[in-house]
Parts: C-alpha cells; sequence; structure tokens
C-alpha cells in the first residue's frame, strides 16, 4: 500500500476566519478546501503523472523506432518508389506500431478513466470521501506500477526487442490490474 504526504491546511486552524470562508464557500456550493476536494485533485494530478510516464515509454520507442526505420527501411527513391523491404523488417516494423497505440491507449484509458462526480445527493447518500480515499490509494499502485514499466521501457536501445517485450512489460507492470481495481471501487460506489 501507498503512503502519501499529507499536508496541513492552514484553514483548519483559522477560528472565526474559517467559519466565515467555509459559509462563503458554502454558499457558492462549493468549498476548495473540504477533503474531498482534495482528494479529487489529488487523483487528477496522479492520473496526470501516470500519463506523462506512459507518454514518456510510448515517445521512447518511436524515437528507436525512426533510429532503427533509417537503418532497416531504405526511403523511397524517385528510381526505386517501392523500396526493396525485408518481410521481417516490415512485420518488425507494424510491430512497433502496433506497441506504440497499445501504450497510447492506455495512456488514454488513464486519462479518462471515471471518478465519482461531486453531487449534494451522492455526498448525502455515500461516503464520498472513503471512495475517493480508496481511489487514490489504487492510483498510488497505478503510479507505481506506470514507473516500473517506464523504467523498463526507457532502459531498452533496441525497438524491435521493445516492441516484442511491450505485451509482456504491461502485463508484468499492473496496469491493466490497477484500472481493474479502480473501475471496481467505482462500481461498488454505484451499486
Amino acid at each position: 500500500m501507498t503512503e502519501f504526504k499529507t499536508v496541513a491546511n492552514p484553514i483548519d486552524s483559522a477560528g472565526a476566519t474559517k467559519q466565515f470562508l467555509s459559509n462563503l464557500f458554502y454558499g457558492w456550493g462549493y468549498n476548495f478546501y473540504r477533503k474531498e476536494n482534495q482528494l479529487r485533485a489529488d487523483d487528477l494530478l496522479v492520473r496526470a503523472k501516470v500519463s506523462e510516464m506512459l507518454a514518456a515509454a510510448r515517445a521512447h520507442l518511436a524515437d528507436l523506432e525512426r533510429a532503427w526505420r533509417r537503418e532497416h527501411l531504405p526511403e523511397p527513391t524517385r528510381e526505386h518508389p517501392y523500396a526493396d523491404a525485408d518481410a521481417a523488417a516490415v512485420a518488425s516494423a507494424q510491430q512497433m506500431q502496433r506497441a506504440q497505440q497499445l501504450i497510447e491507449a492506455l495512456e488514454l484509458r488513464v486519462r479518462t478513466v471515471g471518478v465519482p462526480e461531486m453531487d449534494r445527493i451522492n455526498q448525502r447518500h455515500r461516503n464520498e470521501r472513503d471512495t475517493l480515499e480508496q481511489l487514490v490509494s489504487v492510483d498510488g499502485e497505478l503510479v507505481l506500477a506506470a514507473k516500473t514499466f517506464s523504467d523498463h521501457a526507457l532502459v531498452q536501445r533496441d525497438a524491435a526487442v521493445l516492441a516484442m517485450q511491450m505485451p509482456d512489460l504491461l502485463a508484468q507492470s499492473g496496469l491493466e490490474s490497477g484500472l481493474a481495481q479502480r473501475q471496481q471501487v467505482l462500481s461498488a460506489l454505484a451499486g
């Protein structure tokens, strides 16, 4: 389980000022300092970082692919518009493209995964804070999984090898299981 650093909010000990601000914010229907809002913001921040790590791995693979293509697939010329390419080289290039698409799809899922809606009905009938705390905990595991995946991908210097290893790296990282666990937490909230 991942532990996150807790930062004390100075408004919590503000006394009369706190009461005034609390009334002001609740009068608008929103309080920037509520724990639920902090957890929601933390959730967005953590998922953005996971997305950045996945994007870095995808960009690394794209860079390796460009270098690999320059070396193994000749560019078409006027004399030879359809360059003679080895079938194995074309298959490897296609595998690199699929690996990048796999990472990109996962990155998109991380960025667009659902969060509980912030409405008064849910706040009255459900404990939103517990759900958001569970989501932040799951997201902490996603960060570790993304870091593991990214570290393994960034170390590799051979595009063809990395493309072949991509499905296994993703499976071993735990990103898919983390996203599934997150969906279970949200499903429990809806049920």
